[in-house]
């Protein structure tokens, strides 16, 4: 299928839309429970609101008239409140997709195994001071095994590079040092293992970053998928700041660097399963440059930074709502997607908004920095097509909502299932 077709297919994708009063196909339901993407959630959360207040009517008459929206939101907020728990007996794709299974794992097994005051945080990177030292260090590590392990703009290498180099800037860290681990498949074509370090070190000198140390391990054919790599970094925080998902503010902006979803659907379609073709390429890319640029221009009117790799923008979006118990309202009009990764995003039936970025930011800007910071990120190689995506809002908190472009406005919630598996 050609970039022409897939015009068609958004045309044919819009009409079965309309037939259905406009509203998108349903998303499957994962195991930890029903999506609250599909159609009808939301009737399904007031009947149950509902059934309650019959229940509680005869003790607390009050609780019968609440607003069927109010009712939506205090279900919502209940279940939230719960502690998390894995409900599964095996581990699923949908526990490495970024959505709701991945943050439950976190929390209920690694958080509550590691707790500590670094590790609560949740944040991209941890700030660390060490011991008799007067400045703070960045740290992370991150994991790669996408599939393909070569796709248009980019592979596993480059990849890993700039992935670590990105959760640095994350932080506002000055990338300096990495590692380098690699898992190796018995049979293994060391001609593409060459490509793949070739491919990391021309991104570590672009990144001007320098791989210090690693591992190799090498397991039976079958046990795993070729090559995987790991990756941690360390950089230097220079400012005195510090950004965090749980630093937004009613009022301040929300902006993203560029168009997004380009690596997602890159990826996905350069596996060959679905007959598309497509004039896209990944847009992986170090961001600590246009990172330092906007902080530079906003200075500590930048309250977090996070790349939007698993999950998207949406994922993103919720975090910084849940941390910071704030509201954050986007507008889809204002969402840059090129019309290639729309196209291929509606014949899949998925959302960009969940679509993973690998050199695309999200920022959450305090509103009288907000025009600065906008302009410092277009005025970036990087971040052409920058824009101001939404704002954060006071209520309800904890949940993001998107002014939809018929006019209404509907709930972005994390993800239940995972719809692009294997795409970092």
């Amino acid at each position: 299928m050609t970039t022409h077709d897939l015009g068609r297919g958004v045309a044919r994708a819009r009409e079965g839309a309309i037939e259905h009063g406009g509203r998108q196909p349903a998303e499957p339901a994962g195991r930890e429970g029903r999506s609250p993407t599909r159609a009808g959630w939301a009737e399904e959360a007031v009947a149950a609101a509902e059934r309650e207040d019959e229940h509680a009517g005869a003790h607390r008459p009050g609780e019968r008239h609440r607003s069927r929206e109010q009712q939506v939101l205090d279900r919502i907020a209940k279940a939230r409140a719960r502690k998390p728990r894995i409900r599964e007996e095996r581990i699923t794709l949908s526990h490495g997709a970024g959505g709701k299974a991945t943050h439950t794992l976190i929390e209920a097994v690694f958080l509550d195994a590691f707790r500590n005051p670094v590790l609560e945080q949740l944040e991209d990177g941890a700030s660390l001071t060490l011991p008799g030292a007067t400045g703070r260090l960045a740290f992370t590590t991150d994991s790669y095994v996408v599939s393909p392990l070569f796709f248009p703009g980019g592979d596993i290498g480059d990849l890993a590079v700039n992935g670590t180099v990105n959760d640095l800037a994350m932080t506002g860290a000055r990338p300096l040092h990495l590692s380098a681990g690699f898992i190796l498949e018995e049979g293994f074509p060391v001609a593409d293992l060459q490509r793949i370090v070739a491919s990391m070190a021309a991104a570590a000198q672009a990144a001007g970053v320098a791989i210090v140390t690693g591992d190799t391990k090498v397991v039976e054919r079958g046990k795993a998928d070729g090559c995987y790599v790991n990756t941690a970094g360390v950089g230097v925080l220079e400012r005195e700041f510090t950004l965090s998902a749980g630093a937004a503010r009613p009022g301040d902006r929300v902006l993203v660097s560029g168009p997004i979803g380009d690596h997602g659907i890159t990826v996905m379609l350069a596996r060959g399963e679905l007959d598309i073709s497509a004039d896209i390429g990944s847009d992986t890319a170090p961001l600590h440059g246009i990172t330092a640029g906007l902080l530079d221009a906003a200075g500590d009117g930048v309250r977090c930074l996070r790349d939007a790799t698993r999950g998207g923008v949406a994922t993103i979006c919720n975090e910084v709502a849940t941390a910071s118990q704030v509201a954050v309202v986007l507008d889809e009009r204002a969402v840059p997607v090129r019309p290639v990764v729309n196209g291929a995003s509606e014949l899949l039936g998925i959302d960009p908004l969940y679509v993973a970025c690998e050199g695309r930011l999200v920022a959450v800007v305090a509103p009288e920095r907000a025009d600065a910071a906008l302009a410092a990120l277009a005025g970036h190689p990087l971040g052409a097509g920058a824009a101001i995506i939404g704002s954060v809002a006071e209520d309800p908190p904890g949940l993001v909502l998107l002014k939809t472009s018929f006019g209404g406005t509907r709930i972005v919630d994390l993800l239940v299932g995972d719809p692009l598996p294997r795409i970092c």
